[in-house]
């Protein structure tokens, strides 16, 4: 009987240290590619960390293949590549399966909220997140700030450290929570009571289709149409004032903007629209040569008081495109730009491809231009007109940066 156990074993030890192997050997052929990938495709890999730190950080993943998960190897090669400084140079996870808790973060004034969630756990919108299986939420901040993706500068890095904490696998991977399905959210409300709830996360297709709320902001003068012929992008007369409100969430295709901006153009003509206001707030971007076809069909319009009657309107969500688009608006159109700096740079690295490592599958992206849209660069397109949002407004529904540009038009007419 001893013999035979013996025999198991040595068996199950053989099959383990061959898998582990194999898992070894599958990683090295990923970072080989991962590197090689990054030096022949993107523009200046080494604009900000140099070869021998590369290198030598890469060295340390490869030493660590025969200890760590493959969570945690991913988790140091976010790390690394977080290193490169662009926002557009990334692991992404679009084709891993992934969980999320039904929640949306936003950071005011130094709390982490809840502005969207899932009717399942509707209490707890609008409260701050203080723990996470109780871990202090700035101390879970820091170490997901660490490693999120798509940063590129002390804005951006708030927003994805919002959408990092809510990635289960990533807060399983740092040993923040105990499994990778369920943890303690701890929340506090305005009285100062703590709410402690267990939140089960879920995969991309539940996520999809679960019914959530959110708090919207808004202001009276302006009414989204009924069902816009292009998602996130829509436009509308100002009430009580001779503006037009242009939405610009997403992006059209090229095609799509040329029609949209031509009937823009028509609009401004028959109304003989005044002032005009761009809204390129929670705009993650896109195609900045489209953005330039609006830009084109607006500079058209005669009516517009091109002096002083263009607005954009933009926050620490603009990015990439929408980013580039904010400033030559603001050269072109000669914009004023009112709310926050934007979460990716006017300067710097953009345009972004992908491949993929052949064994995990993780999607590597990386920059294949280099942008000079504004002569100085600076981090973020910089305001004219800083509005920054606050929770008390927030959480009435208020718009104070589209309130002020109304109030504004309202004062020019």
């Amino acid at each position: 009987m001893k013999i035979i156990l013996t025999v198991v074993a040595s068996v199950f030890l053989l099959v383990t240290a061959q898998a582990q192997n194999a898992n070894k050997d599958a990683w090295l052929e990923d970072l080989i590619t991962y590197k090689t990938g990054l030096e022949q495709k993107h523009i200046d890999v080494y604009n900000k960390i140099s070869p021998t730190d590369f290198e030598k950080e890469l060295d340390a993943i490869k030493e660590s293949l025969g200890e760590k998960t493959d969570l945690e190897i991913t988790i140091e090669l976010m790390r690394l590549t977080r290193k490169i400084g662009d926002g557009h140079t990334t692991i992404s996870f679009a084709n891993q399966e992934t969980h999320n808790f039904p929640f949306e973060l936003q950071k005011f004034e130094g709390e982490w909220r809840v502005v969207k969630t899932s009717t399942k756990h509707l209490p707890v919108l609008g409260l701050e997140l203080i723990e996470i299986d109780g871990n202090p939420i700035d101390e879970v901040a820091k170490q997901i700030g660490e490693v999120a993706q798509f940063v590129e500068n002390e804005y951006s890095q708030v927003v994805r450290t919002a959408q990092y904490l809510t990635f289960s696998e990533l807060l399983y991977g740092l040993h923040i929570i105990t499994d990778k399905t369920e943890a303690l959210f701890t929340f506090r409300n305005t009285d100062g009571n703590l709410i402690r709830e267990k939140v089960q996360s879920l995969n991309r297709p539940e996520y999809k289709t679960a019914a959530f709320s959110e708090i919207k902001i808004g202001v009276p003068e302006i009414t989204q149409p009924d069902n816009p012929k292009t998602e996130g992008f829509w436009f509308t007369p100002i009430e009580e004032a001779q503006g037009l409100y242009i939405h610009f969430q997403n992006y059209p295709t090229f095609d799509e903007m040329m029609r949209i901006g031509e009937e823009i153009a028509a609009f401004i003509f028959q109304n003989n629209t005044k002032q005009l206001v761009i809204d390129m707030r929670n705009n993650g971007g896109g195609d900045l040569y489209t953005g330039l076809v609006l830009a084109f069909a607006l500079n058209l319009a005669d009516p517009v008081n091109w002096r002083d009657g263009v607005y954009v309107l933009s926050n620490n969500v603009t990015f990439s495109a929408a980013t580039s688009n904010t400033a030559l608006y603001r050269d072109l159109l000669n914009a004023t730009i009112v709310g926050e700096p934007t979460g990716s740079n006017p300067t710097g690295y953009q345009d972004m491809d992908s491949f993929e490592l052949p064994n995990s599958k993780l999607v590597i992206c990386y920059s294949k231009r280099l942008f000079k849209i504004q002569e100085t660069p600076s981090s973020g397109v910089q305001p004219d007109v800083l509005i920054k949002s606050d929770w008390n407004n927030f959480s009435q529904g208020k718009d104070p940066v589209l309130q002020w540009v109304i109030d504004d038009i309202k004062a020019k007419n």
